[in-house]
């Protein structure tokens, strides 16, 4: 009778997963698969465009259309009812830990006996369990690495683990070979070393979530990339074709121009892209292994493996990884339009004004009025003593404390102050300034507190400081001063993807105070700093 269920049983198990049937499907050939079985086993095979029967090897010319074996499904649902599958589910499979007492087809161990060396499944561990004979044995999670804690000289678990040589050793080893070392228990060395676990691990997560969050931004960047890119195609399209025949020549031109440097943008991007999904897949694999060797009951397979499971690569990509704002396409349909105007005369140059609104910086006021951004100061971040009013555009230093509530990302060292909003592409704003105060940008987390938290005096803000004696640029603590009488208008010009960065003097011209050519991998924020109670600061809201 028994030899009758097991056919029985053999009949309705998957001969990829030897499970009962799980959503059985039958092929053409007549063998039936769990769905999720044969249809993974395909997918491993797309590739070769060949699909096979997994049993018979019979070849089919398309991937065949999966129907559920009804029949075969009923079928298996009462081998479950009967409670058939519960023993079906105990063989070992090709991962599990076998039973070392099991003969024929294996059973999965449930425990391993660190006293015997063996492994047993849960009929098999019965008089571990229940004989007094086997109380002192102790008992672990299945494991394959039994033999590597016995000691080959003295034949004992080795329980103990010497700092001084940086091994595990047995009780006798402690005595003999190691003695006078430091000599802990290999549970203690474990707590110890899972410590070293949980920090490498939380560097792991760390980088997963950087490369997560710059991935996310490359992702945005690709999009915008291309619809501003399909914009300034279709609108320069528009007013070409509203000129001679030869314009529409130049038409082409402009269109060729901005595709390719869509494509290579787009090229850049989906390179980084894969770099980081391929660093995040890697990290990822090296989280899942450090958290399977902390769920391990045994302090020495734990010890054994957590040296070269523990060590995490410096990264490669991350500091390479400089996440750019979306290259600006806007300008070629307004150069294409206002060349409209002069037709013929100005037709020769047009291509060449394209190109440089694609990389290039302008010269009157109206022209980066067109850039202008509406820029407020962020309280969050004011320092105590500051006070901001007028719709917070306008910062004062009162000199004393004005009670805020707490926040994390306030400044507590120098009354400074960031906006709100941050800033990526072309932008362009202007400050009123009255005493002694410093423009700057900055990357948003730039330290709050310390001396390094100030404005120019570390390597994430840059700042035009206007005071009595003249005008001084710093950055990263380096100090260049700037032959000019402190305006009491500046105008702050960002190109965030071509690493322009422009601090001006507005009047009835323009006057450029200080230039800087640099790469940003943040976007940034507008910031002021102000110094006195006669100092104050006021973001003009430009039309």
């Amino acid at each position: 009778m028994e030899a009758r269920v097991d056919l029985k049983r053999d009949s309705f198990s998957c001969s990829i997963c030897l499970d009962l049937l799980k959503e059985p499907v039958a092929l053409n050939c007549g063998h039936s698969f769990c769905q999720v079985c044969v249809e993974g086993y395909w997918d491993s095979e797309d590739e070769r465009n060949i699909y096979q029967c997994p049993q018979c090897r019979r070849t089919f010319t398309l991937r065949p259309l999966l129907q559920k074996n009804v029949m075969l499904a009923e079928l298996v649902e009462e081998l479950k009812r009967t409670g058939l599958q519960a023993a079906d589910l105990c063989y070992a499979g090709p991962e599990d830990v076998a039973c070392d007492s099991c003969t024929g087809r294996k059973l999965k161990a449930l425990k391993s006996c660190l006293v015997c060396l063996t492994s047993y499944c849960e009929q098999h561990l019965q008089p571990h369990l229940e004989a007094p004979a086997f109380r002192r044995h102790k008992l672990v999670q299945p494991s394959r690495q039994l033999q590597e804690i016995i000691c080959p000289e003295h034949d004992k678990v080795k329980e103990m683990f010497c700092r001084t040589d940086q091994q595990v050793i047995c009780h006798l080893c402690a005595v003999d070979q190691h003695k006078d070392h430091h000599i802990v228990s290999a549970a203690a060395e474990r707590r110890e070393r899972e410590k070293e676990v949980d920090q490498g691990r939380g560097r792991i997560q760390q980088r997963i979530q950087e490369r997560e969050e710059k991935l996310k931004m490359l992702q945005q960047e690709q999009e915008t990339i291309s619809d501003s890119a399909d914009k300034a195609v279709k609108d320069s399209q528009e007013t070409l074709q509203q000129l001679i025949q030869n314009l529409q020549r130049r038409m082409s031109d402009v269109a060729q121009q901005i595709r390719s440097r869509q494509e290579t943008e787009a090229a850049r991007v989906q390179g980084l892209q894969e770099q980081l999904e391929q660093e995040i897949v890697q990290l990822k694999k090296k989280d899942a292994e450090l958290q399977q060797l902390s769920l391990t009951d045994s302090h020495l397979v734990f010890l054994q493996n957590w040296s070269s499971l523990s060590e995490v690569s410096e990264d490669t990509l991350s500091s390479r990884t400089h996440v750019r704002p979306h290259c600006c396409f806007e300008e070629v349909a307004a150069a294409v339009s206002a060349s409209r105007e002069r037709l013929q005369d100005l037709l020769r140059d047009t291509c060449t004004n394209i190109s440089l609104m694609l990389g290039g910086e302008h010269k009157t006021r109206a022209e980066f009025l067109r850039f202008s951004r509406d820029i407020t100061l962020d309280p969050n971040t004011a320092h105590s003593r500051l006070l901001l009013s007028d719709g917070n555009r306008k910062v004062r230093d009162m000199l004393i404390d004005q009670s805020p509530p707490h926040h994390p990302d306030r400044f507590t060292r120098y009354p400074q102050v960031l906006s709100k909003e941050p800033l990526t592409g072309r932008c362009y704003w202007e400050v009123e300034r009255r005493g002694e105060a410093a423009v700057a940008v900055s990357y948003k987390n730039i330290s709050r507190s310390g001396v390094e938290s100030g404005f120019g005096y570390n390597d994430k803000a840059w700042s035009l400081w206007c005071h009595s004696s003249g005008c001084s640029f710093t950055h990263n603590s380096i100090t260049t001063q700037v032959p000019t009488a402190p305006p009491s208008r500046m105008g702050v010009y960002l190109d965030h993807s071509a690493g322009l960065l422009s601090f001006y003097s507005v009047s009835e011209t323009m006057t450029l105070l200080h230039r800087v050519h640099t790469t940003f991998t943040q976007p940034l924020h507008a910031g002021v700093w102000v110094w006195s109670s006669s100092s104050s600061c006021e973001i003009l809201k430009l039309n």
